[in-house]
């Protein structure tokens, strides 16, 4: 009898990355020299290509903000080559949704012979900055993305993180690559045209990081509430910087920066959101989506008894006072056996990363921890606790007493 003779040839690939994130002001003002510096990365012999992605929203919003882009790149044309004009593309979750608008800015790169040395630079929200930083990722097998994130959710959670992706097959970030960018740069300036939905909706993921890691920096947005209901500039300011830290720092720290395990602590609240958000037809922003799917966990919880109940109620009021609602029609869409849509958010997440189900819960505020199992029953009884309370919430309407609107938080 023969012996089968196997060999194996096995090593150990590292690789490190670098990633920086930079806040400043009026980045494309002619005296700020910071993001020439970033795209000369400290070799100004090497004239460096770049092109220039600018969110549809964005550029409406701020008719002056393309004009400062050329002018900026004229400015520093002895370090910098803008190949083209900037290229304007819609935003929000659209652009994510097909695969047309990465196709498109793939053929620009060709076309311009941009190369892994040179930059896509993208401005907008989180969504552009996905859909953009899977074209980056994928031309030449890596250019170099710098994201200018312009919405609070973009500048505090998605654009800090080294994920890029669009949606496929009804399923939230089918596609995508894990791709740390070259840089971040995040201009508070850039905040100033966004809507008050828009400015809100980054809060909810420095609530999300302050439970499951910093239960003082919870407390500050507690105690700075009023401050972000008007969005004081000082406090989005901090909120924005220390949320992007937190994020930052567990990306560097967990030891699995790409998901290789089944467990993603920064999507606390997320297997609901995302099917939500799907469900909706994206009428609700990922922002909105969260926070009933943190509310949804944060009830779950306490009905497991992980957590007390007032630390239950403190982060419930916390939501709503920032501008939450807590329970979306969407919660209760069933299937024909009568069992909830929202639950087949579950599998969908751990499909996602394959593996065991992990979803992130509560023992405490600032303290997270993770379970492999949600018991059905229990799911629904949270989501008709919140249906109750949103309820409670609603004032009937003098006249007719039928119900209207929301009472003040």
């Amino acid at each position: 009898m023969g012996f089968i003779v196997t060999t194996v040839i096995q090593r150990t690939i590292q690789v490190s990355y670098r990633h920086q994130v930079f806040f400043t002001r009026d980045v494309f003002a002619r005296r700020n020299g910071l993001l020439r510096d970033v795209l000369l990365d400290g070799n100004p012999s090497v004239r460096r290509k770049v092109m220039v992605i600018v969110d549809e929203a964005l550029s409406q919003a701020q008719p002056a903000l393309i004009p400062a882009i050329e002018s900026y790149f004229k400015l520093h044309g002895r370090y910098l080559d803008l190949v083209c004009s900037p290229v304007v593309i819609e935003g929000g979750e659209r652009t994510k949704n097909s695969y047309f608008h990465v196709s498109e800015i793939q053929s620009l790169v060709d076309r311009y012979h941009v190369d892994r040395h040179s930059y896509i630079l993208a401005i907008g929200g989180g969504a552009l900055l996905d859909m953009a930083g899977l074209a980056a990722a994928t031309a030449h097998r890596g250019v170099r993305h710098v994201r200018v994130p312009t919405t609070t959710l973009a500048q505090d959670d998605s654009g800090v993180g080294v994920k890029n992706g669009i949606n496929a097959f009804g399923k939230k970030n089918f596609i995508g690559s894990f791709a740390p960018p070259f840089a971040v740069i995040n201009d508070f300036e850039l905040l100033r045209s966004c809507p008050a939905r828009d400015k809100r909706a980054g809060y909810v993921e420095a609530v999300k990081v302050a439970l499951i890691r910093d239960k003082v920096f919870f407390e500050w947005i507690e105690k700075s509430g009023a401050q972000l209901r008007r969005f004081a500039p000082t406090a989005m300011r901090y909120l924005i910087e220390r949320c992007a830290e937190l994020h930052v720092n567990h990306i560097a720290t967990s030891g699995d920066p790409f998901e290789f395990g089944s467990a993603r602590p920064l999507d606390f609240g997320h297997w609901a959101a995302h099917k939500l958000e799907q469900l909706s037809h994206y009428r609700l922003r990922h922002g909105e989506a969260v926070a009933i799917g943190i509310a949804l966990d944060t009830v779950y919880s306490r009905r497991s008894q992980f957590i007390d109940g007032a630390s239950c109620e403190r982060i419930l009021r916390l939501l709503e006072a920032l501008g939450f609602e807590l329970f979306t029609h969407e919660l209760r869409s069933a299937e024909s056996d009568g069992t909830f849509t929202v639950l087949r958010g579950l599998e969908e997440f751990r499909e996602h990363l394959g593996g065991q189900l992990t979803i992130t819960l509560l023992q405490g505020i600032g303290q997270g921890f993770e379970v492999h199992e949600m018991h059905m029953a229990r799911v629904m009884e949270s989501i008709a606790e919140l249906a109750d309370r949103q309820s409670r919430r609603v004032k009937p309407r003098r006249a007719g007493g039928e119900k209207g609107a929301v009472a003040p938080s």
